[in-house]
């Protein structure tokens, strides 16, 4: 009998690329796939409507507030989307037995450390966005539901706006392009992410407790180093310079190193390098931004 997996923020960069590998598990699961216009998930009354009359067996929460700057004067909407809506997912899933996979962020940890961070070291956000994604984890502990946290970074895909269409854009109108060279992480294909949301509930899905998990793909590079080698695969011709954090100021404070370690994860996924995941998906992105796809 199929199982009914309930995937939110559909829209997003996560959502449509749950929505691509769907059918790669429809012998196995029900997909109900919504975003703000079928599930109001600040509503919760609306939550528990939906999760009990779909039998859902796993929710999956691809919504967030991510605009990462803007939260730091739109703080409470930023909590509202970050913290209330997953506590009401939480709570319906605690009601209902169900499941629940929390996408958090690196933003949760200050960005001070020199080795990649494992996924029980003390958090310490410094913005708004920080905050209130770490508001959400706190509440899905709090709520006794069953379920996964798995924090990530730098997503991107051949969906909405990301960092590889920014540069792109920017190669193809300036003369040459800035990036800031000392903040250390690793980009994540929003593709690989989502497959390996679903190997986490072949893994946890029955488990009881709240498991966290740190997800990108692998590697340790800059900002300005995934620019040069978005660039370079291109085949566009824009220089781009190296820049500290000091001469881009932004509302928000950006973890200056924000590597996750991958170890717990690589456990049971095999995590493809970050270059050989843009390599792959690349074809697709530069499509979809000369033809205006998002």
């Amino acid at each position: 009998m199929q199982k009914t997996i309930l995937v939110t923020g559909a829209n997003g960069q996560l959502g449509k690329s749950l929505q691509q590998i769907a059918p790669d598990f429809s012998g196995q699961f029900r997909f109900l796939f919504t975003d703000v216009d079928t599930l109001d998930i600040t509503d919760l009354a609306a939550v528990r409507r939906m999760a009990q009359a779909e039998n859902v067996d796993f929710l999956i929460n691809a919504a967030a507030y991510t605009a990462v700057d803007k939260a730091e004067s739109d703080i409470e909407f930023a909590y509202l989307l970050n913290e209330k809506a997953v506590a009401n997912l939480a709570t319906a899933a605690k009601e209902t037995g169900a499941f629940l996979i929390h996408v958090s962020t690196d933003y949760v940890f200050d960005g001070q450390a020199s080795v990649p961070y494992r996924t029980n070291d003390p958090t310490n956000p410094t913005s708004v966005y920080g905050k209130s994604k770490l508001a959400g984890e706190t509440a899905i502990v709090q709520s006794g539901c069953r379920g996964a946290i798995v924090r990530t970074a730098w997503l991107y895909s051949p969906y909405g706006n990301n960092f590889v269409k920014t540069m792109l854009r920017l190669a193809d109108t300036k003369e040459f392009i800035n990036v800031v060279s000392d903040q250390t992480g690793c980009p994540t294909l929003a593709l690989d992410l989502a497959r390996f949301l679903m190997a986490v509930i072949a893994h946890d899905g029955a488990t009881e407790g709240v498991k966290r998990y740190h997800f990108t793909n692998k590697g340790r590079i800059t900002w300005f180093d995934f620019a040069s080698e978005i660039i370079r695969q291109a085949g566009k011709t824009c220089p781009v310079h190296p820049i500290p954090t000091s001469s881009y100021p932004t509302p928000a404070t950006r973890p200056a190193f924000s590597v996750l370690d991958l170890s717990e994860s690589e456990a049971f996924f095999d995590i493809p390098d970050w270059k050989e995941s843009l390599t792959k998906v690349l074809p697709e992105i530069i499509y979809n931004y000369e033809h205006n796809i998002f």
